[in-house]
């Protein structure tokens, strides 16, 4: 079964900088839509950022104007670039992605729903 893989958490400062790479494990045709969410220890998660099949991007008002939602189509991968990084921006960042697993699949607009492992961001000094 594809899974979603997520990479690029890390201990950071305040005011530094991290990228995350969201990747399927298996073969697919492509993202329809991809969207990173966060959960800080006692929170609930919460919606970061959305990127769509067509490339528009949302960003929740709490990192819009420091994150940036990307994607390579060539690569299959999604990528979060975190700028301006705060203390509370530390939590567990999770992507979730709708999938086309084939061309098929995109021309019925069939696709499959699927969440990361997550990868762990520390904002610390």
């Amino acid at each position: 079964q594809v899974q979603l893989v997520e990479s690029g958490g890390d201990l950071v400062q305040p005011g530094g900088s991290l990228r995350l790479s969201c990747s399927a494990s298996g073969s697919i045709f492509s993202f329809k839509r991809t969207g990173w969410y966060r959960q800080a220890q006692g929170k609930q998660r919460e919606w970061v950022a959305t990127i769509t099949i067509e490339g528009s991007t949302n960003y929740a008002d709490s990192v819009k104007g420091r994150f940036t939602i990307s994607r390579d189509n060539a690569k299959n991968t999604v990528y979060l670039q975190m700028n301006s990084l705060k203390p509370e921006d530390t939590a567990i960042y999770y992507c979730n992605a709708d999938l086309f697993l084939s061309y098929a699949d995109s021309v019925l607009n069939r696709f499959f729903e699927r969440w990361g492992q997550g990868t762990r961001v520390t904002v610390s000094s």
